[in-house]
């Protein structure tokens, strides 16, 4: 019974002593993990325009103002009209057509 006890107690010993091959993973990671993602963009080493001091500021090209959106209305629903729409189909357009 002894001679029984120490072999198990000598196999038990050994396997303790194995590692472990669950907890060995490969070089990439863990074989279900996606890979990383790509490294961003480098920063741009564009130099900022400064502005001198003996120099008038350039102005401004601002965008021609819209009309107002009453007077796209209007326009939309005279074309509409024109078109020979129905009162729904030109309410509908002149909507879609302001918006533009």
């Amino acid at each position: 019974m002894i001679k029984y006890l120490l072999k198990s107690a000598v196999v038990v010993a050994l396997l303790a002593a194995a590692p472990a091959t669950a907890q060995i993973l490969p070089p990439g990671g863990a074989l279900l993990t996606p890979p990383p993602p790509p490294a961003p963009p480098p920063p741009s080493m564009a130099i900022p325009v400064v502005p001198k001091l003996d120099e008038m500021p350039s102005p401004q090209n601002a965008r021609p103002s819209r009309r107002s959106f009453g007077d796209r209305i209007t326009d939309c629903l005279q074309d509409g009209a024109a078109a020979g729409l129905g009162p729904n189909d030109r309410a509908a357009y002149s909507r879609s057509c302001a918006n533009r």
